[in-house]
């Protein structure tokens, strides 16, 4: 890591650090000083690195300048929705009345911030079509995680925990689908595609039974495709008797026009961070929320947000609830922002927002599938999509010797972040394109033009992608060795 680093030509701050250097940003101390008991003290200074002010200033001004982001250009990343985000947004969060507040004051000094997560909650459950939401969990993960535990919980109330031990998911879902299912010790049964890319309705009739605890489902799907069998594949679940969970990840294509609780599902967990504009990308901070129909609305995470005739209180609910998944009630200002964006947008502006995400995801594609680039992809692509769209370059890979992977790494000299790559597992070669609302027809336009000839050039010089990326800081990293065996520690490269 401190290679790559100083291939930036950007030093580790440690390597910056000077001994001595310092700023003094406090005044001498003007009360009485009073320290912890001894043996709660460090018996020596930790390792810092020691830095001017100005001198941790430009390093971290320089790291930015090294990152991509939606304020760089494309970034059409793929079941992430990287969108812009309204700094208006970011301006309301930052009202001394709502970043100032402290987690501990009481419930009456803060009834403003408790108003906005009630209002938050109302709109929620109409989008969503459900009768309850938390606003706990710190992440979509976290709130997938946190509704399996929901429904864990409700099968264990009725005497079924032992028995209903499998979760179905679909081959195409999300990598986090299976792993909350295990990780609540569920038996996962993956149910495959159809010819059409969707759920394959007689392998999911065959494999639902009396030990089936729910269905996991993403809806539009990791092809960006909507399921023409919703209603039945939720049906077939609750005929025998297990729940069936949403995950909200594509919520951006149908909010305003399709709800979850009308599909049949039973709980969900919607992205705010993604969906509702939060920044997302960089480590977070994220924001989830999760919803349910009222029968399950028991077992949410507590604190809930409850309004009195206007007095709002957190409720820690009753003896069936899972318990507190974050420390207080999630990550309030990313609750904010989302609020601040809907409440912008209002009902209509929600949904042109996905239906605008919709027209250019099928503008992209129709582009990109153009008759001149048939010879360049694997398959024929959808006739529509939602809100994303994957083509395979297996083809193009056999003519050329050239890899999705080559072709995402020489977006990367075009300016452009590259798509999601080799995912969903069960196409080869995968690139997964997600426009969003937020792109201009110009924009789009330029990226087409950007991608088509990338995809030619690796037929006239295939080298100079399998070469690429050449105008990057950092190149090709061993990202498998990054992943298996990370260096965690400054000068420990053997810390695993």
């Amino acid at each position: 890591m401190a290679d790559d680093m100083n291939k930036m030509g950007a030093p580790l701050i440690f390597e910056r650090s000077k001994p001595g250097a310092r700023t003094q940003m406090l005044p001498p101390l003007d009360v009485p000083e009073s320290l912890p008991d001894p043996c709660a003290l460090r018996r020596c200074a930790p390792p810092l690195p020691e830095l001017a002010e100005g001198e941790v200033s430009r390093h971290f001004s320089l790291l930015e300048r090294r990152a991509f982001g939606v304020n760089n250009g494309f970034y059409p990343l793929g079941s992430c929705t990287m969108k812009y985000n309204p700094k208006l947004n970011d301006e309301m969060a930052a009202l001394p009345g709502f970043a100032d507040i402290h987690p501990l004051q009481p419930e009456h000094t803060v009834q403003g911030c408790l108003e906005a997560l009630s209002r938050l909650d109302v709109i929620l459950r109409e989008i969503t079509g459900m009768d309850a939401v938390s606003l706990q969990p710190a992440a979509g993960a976290q709130g997938e995680f946190t509704g399996v535990m929901m429904i864990k919980a409700y099968h264990e109330s009725r005497g079924e925990g032992s028995i209903r031990t499998k979760m179905l998911i679909p081959d195409s879902a999300h990598g986090t689908n299976p792993a909350s299912a295990a990780m609540n010790n569920y038996t996962v049964v993956t149910i495959p595609s159809d010819e059409n890319g969707c759920v394959d309705i007689n392998a999911l009739r065959a494999s639902a039974g009396s030990d089936t605890a729910g269905l996991m489902l993403t809806n539009p799907n990791t092809l960006g495709l909507y399921e023409p069998n919703v209603a039945e594949l939720t049906r077939i679940v609750h005929d025998a008797g297990g729940l069936c969970y949403y995950d909200g990840a594509n919520l951006n294509a149908i909010m305003g026009r399709a709800r979850p609780g009308d599909m049949g599902f039973d709980a969900a967990h919607l992205n705010l961070h993604k969906t509702f504009a939060a920044p997302h990308g960089g480590g977070g901070p994220g924001g989830a929320a999760v919803c349910c129909k009222a029968f399950l609305s028991e077992y949410l995470p507590s604190p809930i947000v409850t309004n009195d005739n206007g007095a709002f209180t957190l409720d820690c609910g009753g003896s069936s609830s899972i318990g507190s998944i974050h420390a207080f009630y999630g990550n309030f200002l990313v609750c904010l922002k989302a609020l601040c964006y809907l409440l912008s947008l209002g009902r209509d502006g929600v949904t042109l927002a996905s239906s605008n995400a919709v027209l250019n995801a099928n503008y992209l594609m129709r582009k990109l599938t153009a008759p001149d680039n048939a010879i360049l992809l694997d398959g024929k692509p959808p006739r529509a999509c939602m809100h994303e769209f994957v083509l395979s370059l297996k083809k193009l890979k056999s003519a050329t010797g050239v890899s999705a992977l080559d072709v995402a790494k020489g977006l990367l000299d075009e300016g452009m972040h590259p798509p999601t790559m080799y995912f969903p597992l069960i196409v080869d070669e995968a690139l997964m394109f997600e426009p969003t609302e937020t792109e201009s027809r110009d924009e789009l336009d330029a990226a087409a033009q950007k991608i088509t000839a990338l995809l030619n050039r690796a037929f006239t010089d295939p080298e100079s992608l399998r070469s690429a990326p050449r105008s990057t800081p950092v190149r090709r990293p061993d990202e498998v060795k990054a992943a298996r065996s990370p260096t965690l520690r400054y000068g420990c490269r053997t810390a695993q």
